[in-house]
């Protein structure tokens, strides 16, 4: 029986995919999976026994990775299973951005009381004009799960696209349309697009990437959406931007104590995936995932150790370690089995940065000897005995 607790409420239509071999720990020292939301995990304590942590939604912030990877715990994320719900809220930016939506919301508010409300609007409503988003150009930066059906949806909604991301996968690829732009430098996104959204990892490479440099670049009055991470976009950089008219306004799904209040800031109290139907995927996603995991060994869609795969295990043997990159380590393995006269009949190894993850498929089912033996060896972080 697995034991699996829940740091977050998750929805009932994933933890409704449990088999019958689950059950749900109100002790989180007990369990060996973990399934999180937005819980802070930086200062847990892990149990021996916890082999895997899933986060229902993208982001990972919340999460010790490579703690958890040292500690030869998989981690896994739902990448794409929130993604229609942030795509559709990007939409919903791009018409907050052309048109004074909010502004004229809030000053119907502050007349409602005065009377004669049909009229003053008739008289005002001209301080709330905007533009329509047909015919404009939006560039789009990172064409995966968010960006690419986002790209898309603007082309049926009349508009010229502009998508780059020079690490896009050939399956993200295949599902763009034909008359998305490909442009090979962020310089093409900022001279040519009239809105400009943002759909990039944080990482030391990415963050405050809309700069002060990078708006300097842009076409005036250029509208900015940030539906991806928080500190992509300088905010400093921003205000001066906004003040100038260089941005004419800024949507962001991730308000700070500095841009809240800013003017020309639209900020959005982080709804991009809070849609019933975005917590329903993701958490039926993370459930599949980890129930793999645990019953079969196979890794999907971990943030900390390579995807890797050998399906449903129908040999009497089947035993995974998670290790160290490091030369020399699959020739201890396979000394380890044939030291024992176990046959190997089926094997796969695969590495992500400095971690890796080997699967064997045995002729017999897996002594614990031999598993006590490899996880005594080097660079090995956990060994588990599917069968």
């Amino acid at each position: 029986m697995y034991k699996v607790h829940y740091l977050n409420k998750i929805s009932p239509k994933g933890t409704a995919l449990w088999s019958e071999d689950y059950m749900e720990s109100s002790e989180v020292s007990e369990a060996e999976a973990i399934l999180v939301r937005s819980a802070a995990m930086h200062d847990m304590e892990f149990s021996p026994k916890l082999a895997a942590i899933a986060r229902a939604g993208a982001g990972v912030n919340n999460i010790p990775i490579d703690r958890c990877a040292e500690e030869g715990i998989v981690v896994f994320n739902t990448p794409g299973a929130n993604a229609n719900g942030v795509k559709e809220m990007a939409i919903c930016g791009m018409l907050l951005g052309s048109r004074d939506v909010v502004g004229g919301i809030k000053w119907v508010q502050s007349i409602k009381d005065e009377g004669d409300v049909a009229k003053k609007v008739e008289k005002g409503k001209s301080l709330f004009a905007g533009n329509e988003i047909m015919g404009k150009s939006l560039g789009v930066i990172g064409l995966g799960a968010i960006g690419g059906p986002l790209a898309n949806a603007a082309i049926a909604l009349g508009m010229t696209v502009y998508g780059y991301d020079p690490y896009i996968s050939i399956n993200a690829a295949w599902h763009l349309d034909s008359k998305i732009i490909p442009v090979k430098s962020l310089e093409q996104i900022y001279e040519n697009c009239d809105i400009i959204s943002v759909h990039v990892p944080l990482l030391d490479s990415t963050k405050k990437m809309i700069n002060a440099e990078a708006m300097a670049q842009m076409k005036d009055g250029v509208i900015l959406l940030n539906f991806a991470r928080d500190a992509l976009v300088d905010d400093d950089a921003l205000e001066t931007a906004l003040s100038s008219g260089k941005v004419k306004r800024y949507i962001t799904d991730f308000p700070n104590d500095k841009t809240a209040g800013m003017a020309g800031v639209v900020a959005i109290p982080h709804l991009g995936a809070s849609t019933e139907e975005a917590e329903d995927n993701c958490a039926m996603m993370a459930v599949r995932q980890t129930m793999d995991y645990l019953e079969n060994g196979n890794i999907t869609n971990s943030v900390n150790f390579p995807s890797c795969s050998m399906g449903i295990c129908t040999k009497p043997g089947r035993i995974t370690i998670l290790h160290r990159n490091v030369p020399n380590t699959i020739g201890q393995f396979t000394a380890a089995l044939a030291a024992d006269n176990i046959n190997i009949s089926d094997m796969i190894n695969r590495s992500k940065g400095e971690y890796a993850y080997t699967m064997f498929d045995l002729d017999e089912p897996t002594p614990a000897a031999v598993a006590e033996h490899l996880q005594k060896l080097d660079d090995v972080f956990r060994v588990r005995v599917i069968k």
